[in-house]
């Protein structure tokens, strides 16, 4: 009897290893298609999305202060962060440099994380109106 489970394991494995061996992977190429307007209303997206003005979104505060100040923070922060461009804002009597033009919240903590080990006094604020 042990004898023929022995038989039968070894037979199992030789089939299982020669099905294994003569299986070949596909191949194959994946095309895609879609509508020419997909591209359309995303370059419009786009363009909506760098309104900066729009007060529904968050915005990172890096410096406030003099001019010379805010000139070299705002050429600091350009070297050090390309994902970001800075903005020069004066309101009385200081110039400041606002990064950003994030949706979410979340958005706006997970950049300001980064910033913070360059810049520790920047904070995140909703612009008014």
């Amino acid at each position: 009897m042990k004898a023929l489970n022995l038989k039968i394991s070894f037979l199992s494995i030789v089939c299982f290893a020669v099905c294994t061996i003569s299986s070949f992977a596909q191949q194959g190429q994946v095309t895609i298609n879609h509508d020419k307007k997909i591209d359309n209303l995303l370059e419009i997206k786009k363009e909506m999305n760098k309104n900066d003005n729009d007060s529904d979104r968050y915005k990172i505060q890096v410096y406030s202060g003099n001019r010379s100040g805010a000139q070299n923070a705002q050429t600091d922060f350009s070297n050090s962060f390309g994902d970001w461009r800075p903005v020069m804002q004066y309101e009385t009597p200081n110039f400041k440099i606002w990064v950003g033009n994030f949706r979410t919240r979340l958005e706006a903590d997970r950049a300001l994380e980064r910033i913070k080990k360059k810049f520790p006094s920047a904070f995140i604020f909703k612009p008014k109106k």
